[in-house]
C-alpha cells in the first residue's frame, strides 16, 4: 500500500501536522517507508508466540495493608507552603 501526495495532506490534517508543500515529497516518501515496514511485520511467523500482557515475566511484589488511625491533617500540613483553614494553599489556576 502507498500513499499518495492527497493522503498524505489528509493524514497531516487529522494528525494535525503542519506539512509545508516544499516537504509533501519527503512526507510522502517517509510514509511510504513506514507502511513498508509494517508490512514486512506482517511477514513475521508468530503462530507460537503467545501474547503477552508485560514484557516483564516478573510478579509484583505486593506489601501487606496497615491500617493507621489517620488524622494527621496537622503533620502532613506542616510540609505546605501555604495552608488555611485546614488545607492547602495552591495559585489559582482556572479565571
Amino acid at each position: 500500500m502507498a500513499v499518495d501526495n492527497e493522503t498524505v495532506r489528509r493524514i497531516a490534517f487529522l494528525a494535525r501536522l503542519k506539512v509545508e508543500p516544499e516537504k509533501l515529497e519527503d512526507t510522502k516518501s517517509e510514509f511510504n517507508k513506514i507502511l513498508a515496514w509494517v508490512e514486512e511485520l506482517g511477514e513475521v511467523n508468530t503462530d507460537n508466540v503467545t501474547p503477552l500482557v508485560s514484557v516483564n515475566d516478573e510478579a509484583l511484589s505486593l506489601r501487606q495493608d496497615e491500617i493507621t488511625a489517620g488524622h494527621i491533617s496537622e503533620k502532613i500540613l506542616k510540609n505546605a507552603p501555604a495552608q488555611e483553614f485546614g488545607y492547602f494553599v495552591v495559585p489559582k489556576v482556572v479565571e
